[in-house]
């Protein structure tokens, strides 16, 4: 038993994400997830747009001359 309690003491974190992971795939979960990722992600990227409109203008125009 012993054998058993040190293994489940030294990999418990990877096991709970595998059940995790698991329950994600089963259940379908994962479209919602990439959804909220793929929001967030795109809220970020406006936000930082906004806050730095003459630098990306910049960045923008010096990409586009060099194509």
């Amino acid at each position: 038993m012993e054998g058993f309690k040190g293994f489940w003491d030294q990999y418990k974190g990877a096991i709970i994400g595998i059940a995790i992971a698991i329950l994600i795939l089963i259940t379908r979960l994962y479209n919602l997830i990439l959804a909220i990722v793929v929001i967030i992600l795109g809220a970020f990227i406006g936000n930082y747009v906004q806050n730095n409109k003459d630098f990306v203008k910049t960045k923008l125009k010096d990409f586009i001359d060099r194509m």
